[in-house]
């Protein structure tokens, strides 16, 4: 599935979600729920590490699934903000990370 794909398929559930749960899609609780969810990948990344009390340490395997499940939630999210604003993800991938355009433009 390409990337342009994926962020169409994230956001139509995300939007269903918010729909059926009667919230806002606000800029404000886009940006409040990547914060969210950001926390809550920490958090599995502390239980992962074991820099948390040891009553919650999880299995490797428990905690890689739980971190793994954490970030798909922050990368939905990023796909959510970015079809907010009209941004194409895979273009400002590349733009940035691999032919490096919008870096070289700065110092021209």
């Amino acid at each position: 599935m390409e990337i342009k794909e994926l962020q169409e398929k994230v956001t139509k559930i995300f939007l269903s979600n918010l729909d059926r749960d009667k919230i806002d899609n606000s800029d404000n609780y886009l940006i409040l729920k990547i914060n969210e969810e950001l926390g809550e990948f920490v958090q599995s990344y502390i239980i992962h590490k074991k820099m948390c009390r040891p009553e919650k340490y999880l299995s490797d395997e428990e905690s890689k699934r739980e971190m793994a499940k954490e970030l798909s939630d922050v990368l939905g999210l990023v796909f959510v903000i970015a079809t907010q604003f009209n941004i194409d993800v895979e273009e400002a991938l590349v733009k940035k990370w691999v032919t490096k355009e919008w870096i070289k433009s700065l110092r021209s």
